[in-house]
């Protein structure tokens, strides 16, 4: 019964979502960091910036973002990214187009658990000739990340998931592979569909259980 499986790449197709969800999360813990100290920068015009990128952004259908990276900077800006190939040029539109959608919702949470740290830690801080980058980076974040790992857990099960978006400019990961497999193999719907729901069970329940585990010890007690 599972004999047609040995014609399909299932490893190797779930193998491309591992890889895009991997760079995707550095890239928007990177770029979500930098948000965020926009957002709550003394500086008004960094302020508007990071506010208006986020809502807009936040608010976009990632399939949206992901169909415009492919054909704003690959088709009519002629950008590749240092791509050869057609699949490579995919993967690293899709990695952008994650980074942009995804660091948005890192922003939000360690927003949330910026405002967690006591306003005096900040203001002692000020008060000991500290600059804004140094409360923030030596003071305010290490604090905020510590209180957000939970949530962060959660935006990262929803980057696994949401890789699945890939699909619509033609990476060849597991929902791409899915689709074919159901057109070809239309008497074994429930098995495929099983195969891979299953497969991104096993992708993001230990992802779950293992941050929270992590968000349970690093909490800060106040």
């Amino acid at each position: 019964m599972l004999d047609f499986l040995s014609k399909y790449d299932v490893l190797g197709a779930f193998w491309v979502n591992v890889q895009l969800t991997v760079y995707s999360a550095i890239g928007a813990l990177i770029w979500g960091t930098i948000l965020v100290a926009m957002r709550v920068s003394p500086v008004p015009v960094m302020r508007a910036f990071g506010t208006a990128y986020v809502n807009i952004v936040r608010n976009t259908p990632l399939t949206v973002i992901i169909v415009a990276t492919s054909l704003a900077l690959n088709q009519t800006l002629g950008i590749t990214l240092a791509g050869k190939t057609f699949d490579q040029q995919g993967f690293r539109l899709a990695v952008l187009g994650f980074i942009a959608y995804t660091s948005t919702f890192v922003c939000e949470s360690l927003r949330a658990g910026i405002n967690t740290v006591p306003v005096g830690q900040a203001e002692a801080a000020r008060a000991l000739g500290l600059g804004f980058n140094q409360v923030l980076g030596i003071v305010v974040l290490p604090q905020a990340f510590r209180s957000v790992v939970a949530p962060l857990a959660s935006v990262l099960i929803a980057l696994t998931k949401n890789t699945t978006v890939a699909a619509a400019i033609g990476v060849s990961e597991a929902a791409l592979l899915m689709r074919e497999m159901i057109e070809n193999e239309s008497d074994a719907l429930f098995l495929v569909a099983a195969m891979f729901a299953l497969g991104f069970v096993i992708l993001t329940l230990p992802t779950g259980l293992i941050l929270g585990w992590v968000a349970k010890k690093v909490a800060v007690k106040r």
